[in-house]
């Protein structure tokens, strides 16, 4: 594919494309943003600057935690809560360990004595208990009065003072009980519960289990909240926002920051052009779309360094899509070595119809770790093109053609090496072609019912570009939904200043 053809044809779809997004600025117009949308029920409030105190502080951090849990819950259908120990050989899994064992040893020690010490075991009897009766629904009655009779502290406690306690029948009742109200997934841990007799161990592994049933019941809980938060999602991430704001006056600044550094970004952009073009006005005032200017945000967000903050209104979204920004460079590798092996040695392709799929298959394993600072992408792109070259050559040799020579290996090898440096053209021309894709996805109304055209030279990576894009357009929409009003509030503000400061002198009481 010649590269000059597809160079001279970027210049014309970004056009298009800003053209598209202007185009469709219904969602962001200079009149609802000169609207008073403080009155309305979505709408964020205003919040006067104020002293924050400790308490206000810890409340705002349990209402981020808070929405970022229900945000996690709603989008991500594989999350759950996972019991993990800590490995032993770390610090807090040996200090955990020696912690423990000195419990247990302990009460083993207790539990030896004549006549026996019940004390600390009559303490983790009444512990039981209250984890039992949490794991009980409402009406569950009979259950709850058989386990507070049982497990009656104050009776167990006048039975070890006339040494009349049955540990091993309390203990047996426990397990039995456990069984109950276990998940089916827990019947094997309740049959090792039964097998062993060592009281000490047994009561040990009884908490080990309980902590299991305490997770599971996390995890079902989480199950039947998931579809209820994702009815409710979009009001109720924005209230929770609300009341962070509302406690953390500040909690915008960098979400502000990131707005300002696009309409900068823009305002440089139409500069460049007045000025290249022949007798336009420089006086008038420059006219820049909103919607624009947010879809510029997003796009910053796929070359991201993650090493800085996000924006505040994108923290929850964080993992997803530094997972998305991650894809998109190992495609961009792919796409760029399909395109130098194509323009290098395409007669010797011609004959191989599944190469772009099997130049995935082998880079694909070479690029996983890409985000991590140990890997290698020299090492990687080397190790690509050297198993290229062999395809090639063993694909030359099957259909009876000579095979590439060295120095056209060489050759190959060193353009795909070359990747790595910066302003390298095949990777800018790549970047520029994926930005394009993304940029047009975000103007399109409705991108689930049809993609953008794919730009040249992403053919090979289609499927996948495809996959990303709607994965990221769908964080983009939703983020929209839910922190549109404070968009809306920052764009008015600093797109039209002037509207803003009248409308507030406006309201201002006069003596």
């Amino acid at each position: 594919m010649p590269l000059n053809d597809e160079q001279n044809s970027d210049s014309e779809s970004s056009r298009l494309s800003e053209s598209t997004a202007a185009s469709s600025d219904s969602e962001y117009s200079r009149q609802s943003f000169n609207s008073d949308s403080s009155s309305k029920p979505s709408s964020p409030a205003s919040s006067p600057p104020k002293v924050i105190t400790f308490d206000e502080l810890m409340a705002a951090a349990r209402n981020l935690t808070d929405l970022t849990l229900a945000h996690e819950i709603a989008v991500n259908a594989n999350f759950c809560l996972k019991h993990e120990d800590f490995p032993q050989n770390s610090l807090v899994g040996t200090v955990k360990h020696i912690v423990h064992k000195a419990f247990w040893d302990h009460l083993e020690s207790e539990l030896n004595e004549d006549p026996p010490e019940y004390e600390h075991a009559i303490k983790l009897f009444e512990e039981i208990k209250e984890i039992l009766l949490s794991f009980l629904t409402p009406g569950a009655n009979r259950i709850q009065n058989q386990i507070c009779e049982v497990l009656d502290t104050d009776l167990i406690r006048q039975q070890a003072e006339h040494n009349t306690v049955d540990i091993h029948g309390l203990a047996n009742y426990i397990i039995n009980t456990m069984g109950k109200l276990c998940a089916p997934i827990r019947d094997n841990d309740i049959k090792q519960l039964k097998a062993t007799d060592n009281i000490v161990e047994l009561l040990r592994q009884i908490f080990h289990v309980l902590d299991l049933m305490k997770m599971d019941m996390a995890n079902y809980t989480i199950q039947n909240l998931r579809p209820y938060l994702q009815r409710n999602l979009v009001d109720y991430e924005r209230t929770k926002f609300q009341e962070i704001l509302e406690e953390t006056p500040s909690a915008l600044d960098l979400t502000t920051e990131w707005i300002k550094e696009s309409i900068e970004d823009e305002l440089s952009s139409i500069s460049d052009e007045s000025s290249s073009s022949s007798g336009a006005d420089s006086s008038s005032k420059p006219i820049i779309s909103p919607t624009l200017v947010l879809n510029n945000c997003y796009l910053k967000l796929l070359q991201w360094d993650y090493h800085k903050t996000l924006p505040e209104t994108l923290l929850t979204d964080e993992v997803r899509l530094q997972e998305l920004r991650e894809k998109l460079n190992q495609l961009k590798i792919i796409a760029c070595v399909c395109l130098i092996t194509n323009n290098m040695v395409g007669a010797a392709i011609v004959g191989m119809p599944d190469f772009a799929e099997q130049l995935k298959r082998i880079s694909v394993p070479l690029l996983e770790g890409m985000n991590k600072k140990t890997f290698d992408l020299k090492e990687a792109l080397n190790a690509i093109s050297v198993q290229i070259c062999s395809k090639l050559n063993r694909s030359l040799t099957e259909r009876g053609l000579p095979t590439l020579s060295e120095e056209v290996q060489n050759n190959l090898m060193g353009q795909i090496a070359h990747i790595v440096e910066e302003n390298n053209p095949i990777s800018s021309l790549i970047d520029k072609r994926i930005q394009f894709f993304m940029r047009s996805l975000l103007a399109l109304p409705h991108f689930q019912k049809c993609m953008p055209a794919m730009p040249g030279g992403l053919s090979v990576i289609q499927t996948e570009m495809e996959l990303v894009g709607s994965q990221y357009a769908s964080i983009v929409n939703f983020n929209k939904q839910v922190y549109g009003p404070f968009y809306a509030n920052i764009l008015r503000k600093l797109l039209f200043p002037e509207e803003s400061v009248g409308k507030a002198e406006s309201e201002t009481p006069t003596n």
